[in-house]
C-alpha cells in the first residue's frame, strides 16, 4: 500500500536565512515544504491546490501577504493561514486576522512553535471538514462543510467565520459564549480574545444581512453570548 502524502505547506518568504530555519523545521516534523518568493508565484501555486497550509510573510518585492491572504478567504475559505511578519503592533495583528487569517507570528519567531502552531491548524481544519449536520431550510453546508448557501445563496465566508456558522448549526437556540466559541473555533492556544469573536459576529451577521435584510438569525444574549435562532419551516 502506498503511504500517504505528508501535508504540504507553501512558504511564502523572500527572506532567505529564514526560509531556510522554516524548511527544514517543517520538514524535519514530516511536512513537505514549497517554498517561494513573490505573492505571484504563491497565488499560482496555491490556486492549483498544491498545499495544505500557507505561511505568509507580509512585506514582500511585488506586494502583501495581508492582500493574498484577503483574495485566498474569498478563493479557499478551508485553507489554513498563517501569516509571518517583522511587525509586532496590535493593529496589524487585528487586520490580519480580520482578513480571515487562522494565526500570526511576529518575527523572530521559534521555528519549533511554529511547528506547533501549524500541526494544530491542521488538526482543527481536519475536524471542521467532518460532517455536522443536515440542511437548516435556510442553511446548506456541503459535504465537506467548507461551503454554505443560505436562503438559496451561496455566502463568501472567512474560515473563522465559516467556523462560527458551523459551532451555531450544530444546536440551534443554545446559547453560546465567547469562550466556548473561542476554543472551538479559534483553540484553546490562539491569541485572542472577546473582541475577536464579537468582530466575527458582527461580519458575518453583515452577510447574512445582505441576503436577507429581513431575518438576522445570530442572537445577541448579553452577558451570555450568541445563539442562532431559525425561524419555524
Amino acid at each position: 500500500m502506498t503511504p500517504p502524502s505528508p501535508p504540504c505547506v507553501l512558504l511564502l518568504e523572500d527572506d532567505p536565512a529564514i526560509a531556510r530555519t522554516v524548511a527544514y523545521a517543517l520538514e524535519r516534523d514530516g511536512f513537505a515544504v514549497r517554498h517561494v518568493l513573490l505573492v505571484r508565484e504563491a497565488a499560482e501555486q496555491l490556486r492549483s491546490g498544491a498545499a495544505d497550509v500557507a505561511l505568509l510573510d507580509v512585506g514582500l518585492p511585488d506586494g502583501s501577504g495581508l492582500d493574498l491572504c484577503r483574495t485566498l478567504r474569498q478563493e479557499q475559505p478551508a485553507l489554513p493561514i498563517v501569516l509571518l511578519t517583522a511587525r509586532s503592533d496590535e493593529t496589524d495583528r487585528v487586520l490580519g486576522l480580520e482578513l480571515g487569517a487562522d494565526d500570526y507570528v511576529a518575527k523572530p519567531f521559534s521555528p519549533r512553535e511554529l511547528v506547533a502552531r501549524v500541526r494544530a491548524l491542521l488538526r482543527r481544519a481536519r475536524a471542521t471538514a467532518s460532517p455536522v449536520a443536515p440542511p437548516h431550510g435556510l442553511f446548506e453546508l456541503d459535504e465537506a462543510g467548507s461551503r454554505v448557501r443560505y436562503a438559496g445563496q451561496p455566502l463568501s465566508l472567512t474560515r473563522r467565520e465559516l467556523g462560527l456558522l458551523r459551532v451555531l448549526l450544530r444546536s440551534p437556540g443554545r446559547i453560546h459564549s465567547r469562550e466556548s466559541l473561542l476554543d472551538a473555533v479559534w483553540g484553546a492556544d490562539a491569541d485572542s480574545g472577546d473582541r475577536t469573536v464579537d468582530t466575527h459576529v458582527k461580519t458575518l451577521r453583515a452577510k447574512l444581512r445582505e441576503v436577507k435584510p429581513e431575518l438576522d438569525p445570530i442572537v445577541t444574549h448579553r452577558g451570555l453570548g450568541y445563539s442562532l435562532e431559525l425561524p419555524a419551516s
